[in-house]
């Protein structure tokens, strides 16, 4: 855990959010700051700073996998939803702690930003 890390505050729940699900190596969690109808964060609870650090194809598919059956509660699998791994400044990554934003309840469009 980075002391000095939002997600990892959150991991250790000194820091409370709204949790939508969460199992030995991920916690799903509703963004404070929401772009669309549904907009969820899904964080590993290790600490790793990006995309660019994750060296588990496990890491990486426990992320997806929790990201997905959380959509599929918030009732977005059929209708379609968005996952989004922003990485390093330019590509808008603000929290270095790596995490899936899963966005849903609208229709996306391309390009995004």
């Amino acid at each position: 855990m980075a002391t000095d890390c939002l997600f990892c505050r959150i991991a250790s729940a000194e820091i409370p959010a709204e949790r939508l699900a969460e199992n030995a190596h991920c916690i799903a969690f509703r963004d404070i700051n929401p772009q669309a109808p549904t907009h969820f964060l899904v964080i590993p609870r290790e600490h790793v700073a990006s995309l660019n650090q994750v060296d588990s194809a496990q890491l990486a598919g426990e992320l997806l996998l929790m990201a997905a059956a959380v959509a599929k509660a918030e009732g977005m699998a059929e209708s379609g939803y968005r996952v989004v791994l922003n990485t390093n400044a330019d590509g808008g990554q603000t929290v270095y702690h790596l995490h899936a934003h899963v966005l849903g309840g609208r229709a996306m469009h391309w390009p995004p930003g």
